[in-house]
């Protein structure tokens, strides 16, 4: 317990010392209040059928959002779930993510990250919160029914994950009761005793965990990431949603920042597609007794009230 909050408060002095330095210049379009400014594409665009980009809009400068870059092809029958991130340390920026977010929105999804987009080779602090994931949210579902926007009756509304790592893994479970939300992924973390952690950090106990409503995904990195007791206490707890737990032995850090986002986004992905959009061959990887994924040599799998 001690470890984990010491892990924390180191984590976030280093962001918001990296937050006030290493901001390189990005070629970008004129700032103005609305529509994309800055885009980047991550790596080459993610491995799905989608390629991706990364950008800032207008609109929604507080936040880095990720989706396909053609449009063309989504609409009536086929829009793009909703997908909130929140970061590690609870920062404000996604820097550690964007090879993990850019990957997932290759596969058809529209994912919206806590914090402006970073610079090529920014590490960005500062702090948010957990109502930005909410706020990610809200502007998509405005976006939807807004005329002017190119995302415009593409995005589906009614399938809406809220997902993070680590401090923003809390952030998620704080929000997670919101009743549009329709799955919860989290990674790299679970609910610190009963309520500790340092200020800034949700300030959860334990039977907030009885406040979910929907199947829900924890990530963690095995017995060395230093939130591996919090994440199976709460996975141990939960006894009213389907939830599955998978354990790979990577320590804290995941595998966000290998190419494409690593084993993590392989798993988070095929997820999403079971639970946004109804993807049965990947719903394959968490169903059946085994799993699929439980033939994996680097995964260790539990689940309860799950088919």
């Amino acid at each position: 317990m001690k470890n984990l909050v010491i892990f924390f408060q180191v984590s976030l002095l280093v962001l918001v010392l990296h937050g006030t330095g290493l901001q390189n210049t990005l070629s970008a379009q004129p700032a103005n209040h609305s529509g994309i400014q800055a885009t980047r594409v991550v790596e080459d665009g993610g491995s799905g059928a989608y390629k991706a980009i990364m950008y800032t809009d207008g609109s929604l400068q507080t936040h880095t959002i990720f989706r396909p870059n053609e449009l063309s092809v989504f609409g009536e029958n086929n829009k793009l779930p909703i997908i909130a991130w929140g970061n590690g340390a609870c920062a404000n920026s996604p820097w550690e993510h964007i090879n993990f977010l850019s990957e997932v929105a290759s596969h058809g999804f529209l994912v919206i990250a806590i914090g402006p987009m970073p610079e090529e080779g920014e590490r960005g602090g500062g702090r948010s919160s957990a109502s930005q994931l909410l706020d990610a949210v809200d502007w998509a579902i405005a976006q939807n029914s807004d005329q002017s926007s190119p995302l415009y009756n593409k995005i589906d509304i009614t399938e809406i994950a809220v997902s993070g790592m680590s401090c923003g893994g809390l952030q998620t479970l704080e929000v997670a009761p919101d009743p549009r939300v329709t799955t919860a992924v989290i990674c790299n973390s679970g609910i610190i005793g009963n309520g500790g952690g340092m200020p800034g950090m949700p300030a959860l106990t334990k039977d907030h965990l009885e406040k979910l409503h929907t199947p829900t995904l924890y990530l963690l990195g095995g017995e060395t990431d230093i939130a591996y007791n919090n994440g199976m206490d709460d996975y141990n707890r939960i006894n009213h949603v389907p939830v599955f737990v998978a354990n790979m032995d990577v320590g804290h850090g995941g595998t966000y920042r290998q190419p494409h986002g690593g084993e993590f986004a392989v798993v988070a992905t095929a997820w999403y597609k079971w639970q946004l959009k109804g993807d049965q061959e990947a719903g394959k990887l968490f169903s059946g007794d085994p799993s699929g994924l439980s033939g994996s040599s680097v995964w260790t799998v539990e689940k309860k009230n799950m088919p």
